[in-house]
């Protein structure tokens, strides 16, 4: 079991009472997994030879592999308890095919940045299920926050939504299905916390996943990939940044921060995807845009400062 120890004084961020670990973490997740939409997109778009429950089974297949292999090297403990398991497997089904399975499966035929901004209803349905698990409601300036930074989204996806380009009925319900999904799994996982290594624990919940996800291959009968060049050097990011690197900050910030703040990555991942898709898929950056984007980052600001308020 880890113990955190109580010796030395946790470091902050200046002039706010935000461990530096957890804001590290936070980092990693709001900037490379905003950018991983693009890396989802460019994978399993058509003509990509990917299809997507493959790909997304051989992505976490291979990074939790090389996670646990990580973790025995170490020497950490390697076998989860009864109780462990049931928290690994309960959040792999709800984080990896419920909300990321969805995603990837949109993605064939739904832009990268439109599939990021559908994301954004994750910080109200972390709030939502928060509140009737404590059996109290958010504070008014968390409620003012929220819904400033949903509106940013909205603002972002107008022009997208009005015209409904490369979108059709099913893949956006499985937008909405997959924020909703997500975060029940990241309640459970910070509710009934896994007393391995971030690294073990990323590991077994990624493992666990990609099982979940052959299973829907073969029962879907997806064909055999035989991805193009592009998308080996996509699902190749996807694996180091989005798995390896990315999801495990995420387990380490849930660990140190509120599940509401580390929830915010929601809002900065849509402004990440939005710029990538101008720069490398030459998508459009407009007013609405630049008005979202300003919009979210004061949601941000606002769900930092409550937490900030409440603990004080």
């Amino acid at each position: 079991m880890h113990e955190v120890s109580t010796s030395s004084p946790v470091r902050t961020l200046p002039g706010t009472q935000l461990p530096l670990a957890g804001v590290f973490h936070l980092l990693v997740v709001y900037f490379v997994w905003g950018s991983t939409y693009l890396a989802i997109r460019v994978a399993v778009r058509e003509g990509s030879g990917f299809p997507p429950f493959w790909m997304a089974a051989s992505r976490v297949l291979v990074a939790g592999s090389l996670l646990w292999c990580w973790g025995a090297v170490r020497r950490t403990r390697l076998r989860p308890t009864r109780a462990e398991w049931q928290t690994l497997i309960g959040s792999a089904a709800l984080l990896w095919v419920g909300g990321n399975g969805a995603v990837v499966w949109a993605s064939q035929r739904v832009d990268s940045v439109y599939a990021a901004l559908l994301i954004g209803a994750l910080p109200l349905w972390v709030a939502v299920f928060e509140a009737v698990l404590d059996r109290r409601g958010p504070s008014p300036l968390l409620a003012l926050s929220l819904l400033v930074g949903f509106s940013g989204i909205a603002v972002i996806s107008a022009p997208s939504m009005m015209e409904a380009k490369g979108a059709t009925l099913l893949p956006i319900v499985a937008l909405f299905f997959a924020p909703f999904s997500w975060g029940i799994g990241s309640i459970l996982q910070q509710r009934r916390p896994v007393r391995l290594s971030p690294e073990m624990s990323s590991s077994y919940q990624q493992l666990t996943g990609g099982l979940f996800f052959v299973a829907i291959a073969l029962l879907t009968r997806e064909p055999v990939p035989e991805p193009e060049g592009h998308a080996w050097i996509a699902w190749g990011y996807l694996v180091v940044f989005g798995s390896l690197l990315a999801f495990t900050s995420f387990v380490k910030a849930l660990r140190i921060l509120k599940a509401k703040v580390v929830m915010t990555y929601a809002y900065v991942n849509p402004v990440v995807a939005a710029f990538l898709g101008w720069w490398i898929l030459h998508e459009s950056i407009t007013r609405w845009t630049i008005g979202g984007t300003a919009l979210v980052l004061l949601g941000v600001a606002g769900v930092f400062r409550e937490r900030e308020q409440r603990r004080g």
